[in-house]
């Protein structure tokens, strides 16, 4: 059963969360886990997208995870985003 949180319920298709875990966390906590990891399909509404233009070496939670000016600051030989740095 959900309580008013969203709580006892798994919000995502698919997830590497443990399934107790995705039971427990509020629903607007469980939407700010980057989708590679525990897919909401909230990706585009939290901004935790890759800004990656080809091929990365960064792992994809971890691109979905990073703030975008982070993401940016990477070299392109790691992870291209069209900034040339």
């Amino acid at each position: 059963m959900q309580n008013e949180k969203g709580q006892g319920a798994s919000h995502a298709t698919s997830s590497q969360l443990p399934g107790k875990v995705q039971e427990k966390v509020p629903s607007d906590i469980e939407k700010q886990v980057p989708d590679a990891l525990h897919d909401t399909g909230s990706n585009a509404e939290t901004g935790k997208v890759s800004h990656a233009i080809g091929a990365s070496k960064v792992p994809q939670a971890i691109q979905e995870g990073l703030p975008e000016k982070v993401e940016r600051l990477v070299p392109e030989a790691i992870h291209p985003t069209g900034d040339g740095k």
